[in-house]
């Protein structure tokens, strides 16, 4: 909004219209445009656009908060959101973020859990962005990695296991018959 003023006059200007006003009838018109609260009565298409910016604002922090409850041990903080003024004047949601850590664990073991979390919390919304799907699919990248490296040590501890029971039935095989012992 535009306001500039020269004397008795006043000029404004709202969304791209304009007009001139003497500023004792604004005050009139103000105080009968307002309802018994003291606001300012919305024209239809303002209503119409405040009733989105409302059902919005519900829609960004169910989302986020379905973040929040299935991400329990992953979500580093609160939910931010991004705002929008709507022609009452009021803040309305229109999009938001959670934090969600996605390193890896201090084991490959802890890193598939994690990765598991991450991807429950990155889809819990009923409607997942295409944010939430790409935190998803990282987490299945990282948890398919954690578990090829729980099957190479696996290998790599039953070949070491094999070697160790080849080498034991080696050293404890029973002794040659063939050797005689003096008295």
């Amino acid at each position: 909004m535009e306001i500039s003023s020269n004397m008795q006059m006043s000029y404004f200007r709202v969304n791209g219209q304009s007009a001139t006003s003497n500023p004792s009838l604004d005050a009139q018109k103000s105080q009968d445009s307002k309802n018994p609260q003291g606001e300012e009565e919305l024209t239809s298409g303002e209503k119409a656009q405040v009733a989105k910016l409302q059902a919005r604002d519900t829609q960004v922090r169910a989302h986020e908060a379905a973040h929040i409850a299935a991400g329990s041990g992953v979500v580093t903080g609160g939910a931010s959101f991004t705002y929008q003024t709507g022609p009452d004047n009021r803040q309305y949601a229109i999009g938001g973020e959670v934090p969600i850590d996605t390193s890896s664990g201090s084991t490959p073991e802890e890193t598939v859990q994690k990765m598991r979390q991450v991807r429950a919390a990155a889809m819990a919304p009923a409607d997942p962005s295409p944010t939430d799907y790409s935190v998803a699919a990282t987490a299945t990248i990282l948890e398919m990695r954690a578990m090829q490296e729980i099957a190479k040590n696996a290998r790599e501890e039953s070949s070491k296991t094999e070697q160790t029971s080849s080498t034991y039935a080696n050293n404890t095989s029973e002794p040659n018959e063939s050797f005689s012992m003096q008295a």
